[in-house]
């Protein structure tokens, strides 16, 4: 036997064996090895593969990436190697055998020339079976978003935390002074909760915020808008692109909703004998560049003074 096919015998050997699909092709782009991983993966037998053109078995991968890498090999001898982020999925191979209707295996694939004395150039094509390690990315990234999500997150309301709201009103301070686009900031507190906790106790106190919560969250209908959990019973509606005249809309709808929905509360003190809020609001002058905290700080005693005159009302206080 001639020490080239001695070579390729001994080579067909040792891929046959090994765990990963193994390719051989000649300089006419027949195959000359397609070992037992690659019968089992795909519809393909070894004997009726051999000696054909390796894209009249693929004709789909004529013009993807790997027909280039096959053509780099044979001719200018250069490897090559294609991630599955970026080539998904190239060969049509199933992780339990071929079959219908079954999700592709994930591969990783390297191109490499093989060079024997006196034998024209052939091309070895290697694909691993990445599945399980991008099935563990996509679930490590998924974690990663849940526990991102439970971050930025209320435990108990499912809006955003104050810690959402640090990071979104520092976001949107930014853009206003870059843009010169108006900002406010609500500041919203049920009135008398403390006695709502008392009279009812804290489970139908937690009812009542998740519930407030809910319904405040979907009256702001833009992307950029955000009401977030302050603190306790206290809520914050940051409001993009809106003026004082719009936050002043904005607030009054809040609180005729929050009081429409009728949520019963016997100890308010007085007549009045449901859930009602309080709000603060505070929109800077465009002139002006004011800090977080002196943005924050006039909204909460908008705030102070609705509660002061009487609760169940909207407050606006300058910077």
């Amino acid at each position: 036997m001639p020490d080239a096919l001695h070579r390729l015998a001994l080579l067909e050997s040792i891929l046959g064996a090994v765990n990963l699909g193994a390719i051989v092709l000649d300089e006419q782009h027949r195959i000359v090895l397609w070992n037992h991983w690659m019968a089992r993966h795909s519809a393909c037998r070894t004997d009726a593969v051999l000696g054909q053109d390796f894209f009249a078995v693929y004709p789909e991968l004529r013009h993807k990436r790997i027909a280039s890498a096959i053509t780099q090999a044979l001719r200018d001898n250069f490897q090559s190697l294609l991630s599955q982020t970026l080539h998904k999925a190239p060969f049509p191979l199933y992780t339990h055998g071929a079959a219908e209707g079954r999700e592709r295996m994930q591969q990783a694939i390297a191109v490499t020339p093989i060079n024997l004395p006196a034998s024209p150039r052939h091309c070895l094509i290697q694909i691993n079976d990445v599945t399980i390690a991008v099935g563990r990315e996509k679930l490590l990234r998924e974690q990663t978003m849940v526990l991102r999500s439970q971050t930025f997150a209320d435990g108990l309301t499912g809006i955003a935390n104050r810690r959402h709201f640090d990071v979104a009103i520092e976001k949107e301070m930014r853009r206003a002074m870059r843009t010169g686009s108006p900002l406010s900031l609500l500041m919203i507190d049920i009135d008398h909760f403390k006695d709502y906790n008392d009279h009812y106790g804290h489970q139908q106190g937690d009812d009542c915020l998740i519930r407030v919560a809910a319904e405040l969250a979907a009256m702001l209908q833009r992307p950029t808008d955000l009401l977030a959990r302050y603190g306790g019973e206290e809520f914050a509606a940051i409001l993009p692109d809106t003026d004082a005249a719009q936050a002043l809309r904005m607030a009054e709808a809040i609180r005729e909703h929050a009081a429409g929905l009728r949520i019963p509360h016997a100890k308010t003190g007085n007549d009045v004998k449901h859930i009602t809020v309080s709000i603060g609001i505070a929109t800077p002058h465009p002139q002006q560049q004011p800090t977080i905290s002196a943005l924050i700080g006039a909204a909460d005693r908008a705030l102070y003074l609705a509660k002061r005159a009487g609760r169940n009302r909207v407050m606006a206080q300058p910077l």
